[in-house]
């Protein structure tokens, strides 16, 4: 339906079902229909109207206060906490502006359950902001409340920005003949660069945009990238959105050199990928002027991605473009990943990109999500899809870690893990805290360094996302384990220091996970020599990475140090402790695809070596008697 015919439709149908109430505006925001009122509270009185509106356009409705409408902030705030019933614990108030809403975070929200709408009508006409409820995170995030400030400062150009994009998702479709094609842009027969391109006759949606996090340490800081030169995406302004699976680098760490190289649209996502995508770019900006590396964009670039993020909610189906539908589904891989199903024009085609999955439950998440509509095409990751791959339980690798930490103990040495901030680091920390509470390992220190606290804080923000044992330990029982006495958080180089110096026993978690820079450097490279000390992967090694290296035996590394490189003995004890892995093994991804209600006509594979990739297409057509295949880079394949 076009914008001016929703417009038109959503204003008489106004008329019918609200008669007497006023609105000031009525604009697209996005996908949504935005009525912003002096009244908003009496529309949201009825519920049932707002979905018969939405009904009669096909369309969700958003009613929002106008701007001139809303009580000052700070006499908002008193009558919040007047309005507030006695005992309810309110750590802090934040106001949106681009949205009209209101933030209450409260210590326990469970005190006003069962007169909770009346307390929302009662905020709603006393200050006219809309109030949303919020847990108080355990863990204070300063990223969070950067993107919160950000997004504040930005509420006019997010307005525009979302007004712009409603009239481009409603454009008219072109006349002709349908089709869909995908293009292999980075991870197809390798892993790292992940990137894709869908096209139909009216649409180009990209999926992840990613970097090579073995070229990271080159010269040329775009070395790294996905095919952006590929013609398929050129003009950069005829992409309708990014659609963006997961936070890690690997998937989203070239989005702000799209943006700055004049993209401009939007990029859809759920808020802590969001949140977790803006630490990690920081970061990696951050890390390449501390190493005197260059690096293929600046903190500009990354707030400006951010300004343009779209954030969703797992199985909220949303148009993207005049004939694009997507639904993000939990993957289970680490905080907010997602599953993405398109289902392009009116039931013409259906394609599910698993992103990086993992079909089981975790500590951390439930399995990936696998109660899917319709799906013609699959595009299955194969990390770990070779023919021996098939990882340990992860009651096995707990153990397994635990027998390390006491006999690195015992020795009086060190365990140093290198991890991703994001994922493998909060499953090691819930391994080591049910350990040491068990008392299955001594009570030695364990020493969090890089973003690890910081991404951690982002976890308990979202407790929504965790698996449901986690949320009620970290909500109802107050037994939060990331606040463990074990844990130490390395927030100055000072610390890091006298950690290195430590006589000790003890434990380091630190980033980069697989090695390439980072402060997991500074240690292992103090420690390699010292035969009583452990350097355990729990993770991915990508084939040119310097953990790579050390686990294929190599027993001598020059290593770049500020001061020029230095050579580094190895001599300690490597171990990889397999089970940690965010990625399904070969089969946990077969059982997903058995488990999917409608059986795929095609399976595309994707994110593994070129071994890998190869093998389990394979085994895919083979067992599931589907056309299967493992395009290369740069390919592109007709769905339909």
């Amino acid at each position: 339906m076009k914008y001016e015919e929703v417009i038109a439709i959503t204003k008489e149908n106004l008329e019918l079902i609200f008669p007497g109430l006023e609105y000031t505006s009525l604009d697209m925001e996005g996908a949504n229909v935005v009525l912003y009122s002096k009244e908003s509270h009496k529309f949201l009185e009825d519920q049932e109207k707002i979905k018969k509106l939405a009904q009669s356009i096909r369309k969700r409705i958003v009613v929002r206060p106008d701007s001139s409408s809303l009580v000052d902030e700070e006499e908002a705030e008193e009558k919040i906490r007047k309005i507030m019933p006695e005992g309810v614990s309110i750590s802090d108030i934040f106001f949106e502006h681009d949205s009209g809403e209101v933030l209450i975070e409260v210590d326990d929200p469970e005190r006003i359950q069962g007169y909770d709408s009346q307390i929302m009508a009662n905020i709603r006409k006393e200050v006219k902001w809309a109030p949303r409820i919020i847990r108080t995170p355990p863990i204070k995030s300063a990223t969070i409340k950067m993107v919160r400030e950000f997004m504040k400062a930005e509420s006019e150009e997010r307005r525009k920005f979302l007004r712009d994009l409603g009239k481009r998702i409603s454009r008219d479709p072109l006349p002709g003949e349908n089709y869909v094609r995908l293009t292999c842009l980075g991870a197809w027969r390798e892993v790292g660069r992940a990137s894709s391109l869908l096209m139909t006759k009216n649409s180009k949606i990209m999926i992840d945009c990613g970097l090579d996090p073995a070229a990271i340490d080159t010269d040329d800081p775009a070395s790294g990238a996905p095919y952006l030169n590929a013609p398929e995406i050129w003009p950069l302004n005829s992409i309708d959105g990014v659609v963006l699976t997961h936070a890690h680098m690997d998937h989203g760490g070239f989005l702000p050199y799209l943006f700055n190289i004049g993209y401009d649209g939007p990029v859809y996502l759920t808020a802590p990928t969001r949140d977790l995508l803006l630490l990690l770019l920081m970061d990696y900006v951050k890390l390449g002027m501390s190493e005197n590396r260059k690096v293929p964009y600046k903190m500009d670039d990354i707030r400006k991605l951010i300004r343009h993020t779209v954030t969703l909610n797992y199985n909220e189906t949303t148009d993207i473009s005049s004939d694009v539908r997507v639904t993000l589904r939990n993957a289970g891989h680490i905080l907010g990943s997602s599953v993405v199903h398109f289902h392009i024009g009116e039931g013409f085609h259906n394609l599910l990109m698993s992103g990086d999955i993992k079909y089981m439950n975790s500590w951390l998440f439930n399995a990936a999500d696998s109660r899917l509509p319709r799906v013609e095409t699959f595009v299955t990751e194969s990390t770990y899809g070779g023919r021996n791959d098939f990882q340990p339980t992860r009651q096995e690798a707990g153990e397994r870690l635990a027998q390390i930490v006491r006999l690195a103990a015992e020795r009086k040495g060190k365990v140093l893990v290198p991890v991703f901030a994001v994922g493998r680091s909060q499953e090691v920390m819930l391994v080591l805290e049910e350990k040491y509470r068990l008392g299955e390992i001594p009570k030695v220190p364990v020493y969090l360094d890089g973003m690890i606290y910081e991404a951690t804080s982002i976890h308990t923000a979202y407790p929504e996302f965790l698996n449901s044992n986690l949320r009620d330990l970290i909500t109802r029982k107050k037994e939060n384990p990331f606040l463990s006495e074990i844990f130490v958080r390395v927030d100055a180089p000072d610390t890091r220091e006298e950690i290195v110096s430590d006589v000790g026993p003890l434990v380091v978690l630190a980033t980069s996970g697989m090695m390439n820079g980072g402060p997991v450097m500074e240690y292992f490279s103090n420690w390699a020599n010292d035969e009583r000390n452990f350097l355990v992967f729990v993770g991915y090694q990508a084939e040119g990475t310097t953990g790579r290296r050390i686990l294929s035996g190599a027993k001598q590394l020059n290593i770049r140090r500020n001061d020029g490189l230095k050579e580094v003995k190895i001599a300690l004890t490597v171990e990889s402790v397999d089970g940690f892995s965010g990625h399904s093994d070969r089969r946990q991804l077969m059982k997903y695809i058995e488990a999917l209600e409608f059986k795929p006509k095609r399976i595309l594979v994707n994110h593994g070596d070129a071994k890998n990739a190869v093998e389990f297409s394979r085994a895919l057509s083979m067992k599931f008697g589907v056309d299967s295949y493992a395009p290369y880079n740069l390919e592109t394949v007709r769905l339909r």
